[in-house]
């Protein structure tokens, strides 16, 4: 008799409404054997708003490849456990590659959850050409800063990248040194969230549009290929 598979899923959870819970994802969650999550305290709130107890382990960026080792062979023959960032989509900016790595070598299947994700939502929003673009994730806050923004000045693909509230304003500034007048970018501020506010257009502007709204909150940019125009 052939063993039975163990499931590894991939669930994307929101990213600030609940209500972006799809029905699969949230019976997933309920049934898998136990949750692997970057932080306990945020996916134990959204398991409470399910009413559902579920075993949580922590897996993060400071994980490493042994102790995730170990919290995969806790998985018996033919149970499923899911694997939830704290916002969104995992394998993007948490160890889930790692993650999924391990759980291929270790023979179990891996099925994608989709669902949430702030990539994909300023992407369908910010009206720029979008068949070819370059996601960078955060900026770095110093090594290589000034090159990267050169690049993204050259770049013929639209350029997607994330920034916290402390470090936007910042960020425009080097944008407005680096990109020429008229280049246009986008910017989603708390995204999917009660003060969800999208940005567009000129750096100037840009900035202008959130000096009389807010800087507080989480950003999503991108920067339109350098040829585009309205």
């Amino acid at each position: 008799m052939t063993e039975a598979t163990s499931i590894l899923y991939i669930v994307a959870t929101p990213i600030g409404n609940l209500e972006d819970l799809s029905l699969r994802a949230a019976r997933v969650l309920r049934e898998a054997a136990f949750i692997a999550c970057e932080d306990t305290r945020v996916t134990s709130k959204l398991l409470a708003s399910m009413e559902a107890r579920v075993p949580l382990y922590s897996v993060h960026e400071h994980t490493n490849d042994s102790a995730m080792d170990r919290l995969l062979q806790k998985v018996q023959p033919g149970q499923s456990i899911a694997y939830v960032c704290d916002a969104g989509t995992p394998g993007m900016n948490d160890p889930g590659g790692k993650l999924v790595l391990q759980a291929i070598q270790l023979g179990m299947k891996i099925v994608p959850i989709p669902g949430p994700s702030a990539l994909t939502a300023a992407i369908s929003t910010c009206g720029f050409p979008m068949e070819h673009f370059f996601y960078r994730g955060f900026i770095p806050h110093k090594k290589g800063r000034a090159t990267l923004f050169q690049e993204m000045a050259e770049s013929e693909e639209a350029v997607i990248f994330l920034e916290s509230t402390h470090r936007i304003q910042k960020t425009l500034e080097s944008l407005r040194t680096a990109l020429s007048s008229t280049r246009l970018i986008w910017i989603g501020r708390e995204l999917t969230k009660q003060h969800e506010t999208l940005y567009r257009g000129t750096v100037d502007e840009v900035v202008k549009a959130l000096q009389a709204t807010s800087w507080k909150g989480e950003f999503i940019c991108i920067i339109a290929p350098a040829s585009y125009v309205d």
